[in-house]
């Protein structure tokens, strides 16, 4: 977290001198993370082409972490001790509607901690009365806010029960409010983990073409790590991440004040009613996920996005979210990712691989070089089997394709090879391998031309056999009678 407000606080013009003074640390350190920070970024905004794996140092550079929060000394305001204070001011609570409003008995915030000590809790006066201040609910009054283009967005999850492929599901909304131009947009997922949290930014991000200056959020997990007393909240590390390489900085909410983020809670019960109240019934999620999009871009008609668009801030290149992982390639030439299995070219077969594992996909290189990308599958033991990376293996033995698990995953070739190949399986794996730059439609497409004109071709020049035959049988007997 030193390292995020170091460069928060550069970006709001403080010098490297009053921030190691505040913070306490060496000025040299201050320094120091600040122009690896901005030397990352002249990088990425230079315009020059940039390999992978120079955009994994860079991003590397600029959120990598050096500050270990494990080492801190424990604060004597733990969770059991703030029970007990909040016990004690329930007591009071009691005591006020029996003695009345006004009564002249109520403890005060040194006799609390004249108690705690008592009880054996080592702990200050002035510690104590900053948290009973914190637990003591007050009268707010509420602000109206007005905020610039660019200046403010907000997040939030919200549930949707919908109905796919028959099957009540439940899924969530990942919410972005953008006050000030009236925009409200959503992602629809079946989870609401670190993963889902983190793409759907990225995705936003990406679709907006920039990011504002500071993003609001309340109290979940997938942004505060853990609580510090009530007021003191230690950030999620991949968040500070992500805040770091596209600059904004980080709102939390105060504990049960959903109106401190009240746009983006309006825009979760907007967007679930206005999308999903009439029609709630899909094929799949992806349908489901379109007709969101679809009637989002309705919904925001008259929003004045593009206008808050132009003052946001600009970057060259989306946050990397994989997880980057070693595979090795079984004999069956497939890898395992989170307990489902994928396919490799068979040449790759016990040699070692790298994964990136995203979200909703994982690409697969070899010695720094691509090889293959699968759209992952839900469920465990699945399995999911690409046909170009068998043939090699099948031309040499022909016979282990009539069973193969992998033509029962493509239903289509399937049924061209019981049609038409079922005695030729040497023939449909040539076929095949002619065909393997082709897209699976066209292979599809190509093989039933090829197989079936040569079919229709015979049937013609049968039928016209048989109708020379009938004419010369009808012309015999014709003479046969005159004669």
């Amino acid at each position: 977290m030193d390292r995020y407000t170091i460069i928060t606080l550069k970006n709001r013009g403080k010098s490297n001198r009053q921030i190691a003074k505040d913070l306490g640390i060496n000025r040299k350190t201050v320094a120091r993370y600040w122009n690896a920070f901005q030397k990352a970024h002249k990088a990425f905004n230079s315009g020059k082409p940039l390999t992978a794996k120079e955009i994994e140092d860079l991003t590397d550079q600029i959120v990598n972490q050096s500050y270990q929060s494990g080492s801190r000394q424990k604060r004597k305001l733990t969770p059991e001790v703030l029970r007990r204070i909040a016990e004690i001011l329930e007591d009071e609570e009691k005591k006020t509607e029996i003695l009345g409003k006004n009564h002249k008995q109520k403890l005060s915030c040194s006799q609390i901690h004249q108690m705690l000590l008592e009880e054996g809790v080592d702990i200050g006066l002035t510690t104590v009365t900053n948290a009973i201040r914190g637990l003591k609910e007050a009268r707010e009054v509420f602000i109206k806010q007005d905020y610039e283009f660019g200046a403010r967005l907000e997040y939030d999850f919200g549930e949707v029960k919908l109905v796919i492929n028959n099957k009540v599901t439940t899924c969530y909304l990942a919410v972005f409010g953008c006050p000030a131009s009236g925009f409200r947009w959503a992602y629809l997922y079946t989870k609401q983990d670190q993963k889902v949290f983190l793409d759907s930014h990225v995705r936003f991000f990406a679709m907006m073409g920039g990011c504002w200056k500071e993003l609001v959020y309340d109290n979940m997990k997938n942004v505060v790590s853990r609580f510090i007393g009530r007021n003191e909240k230690e950030l999620n590390e991949k968040l500070l991440n992500l805040a770091l390489y596209y600059q904004f900085e980080i709102n939390v909410t105060n504990c049960f004040s959903g109106h401190e983020k009240g746009y983006v809670e309006s825009a979760v019960k907007k967007i679930r009613n206005a999308v999903f109240a009439k029609k709630y019934q899909f094929e799949s999620l992806d349908e489901a996920a379109d007709f969101l999009e679809q009637e989002l871009i309705k919904l925001n008609r008259n929003s004045a996005i593009e206008e808050e668009k132009q003052t946001l801030t600009k970057f060259a290149v989306d946050y990397e979210l994989a997880e980057v992982l070693i595979a090795t390639v079984d004999k069956y030439s497939l890898i395992r990712v989170e307990n489902n299995y994928y396919s490799v070219p068979d040449y790759l077969s016990k040699k070692k691989v790298v994964v990136k594992n995203y979200l909703n996909r994982i690409v697969i290189y070899s010695n720094n070089e691509f090889v293959c990308e699968h759209k992952k599958v839900n469920g465990e033991k699945e399995f999911k089997l690409e046909f170009s990376h068998f043939l090699k293996t099948l031309r040499r033995k022909p016979g282990a394709l009539k069973n193969s698990l992998v033509l029962k995953q493509h239903p289509t070739l399937q049924t061209i090879y019981q049609t038409y190949f079922k005695t030729k399986p040497k023939e449909f794996i040539e076929k095949l391998l002619e065909l393997k730059d082709e897209p699976l439609e066209q292979v599809v497409a190509k093989l039933q031309e090829n197989r079936i004109a040569p079919a229709l071709e015979k049937s013609s020049l049968h039928e016209s056999v048989l109708v020379c035959s009938l004419h010369q049988i009808q012309r015999a007997s014709q003479i046969t009678i005159g004669g």
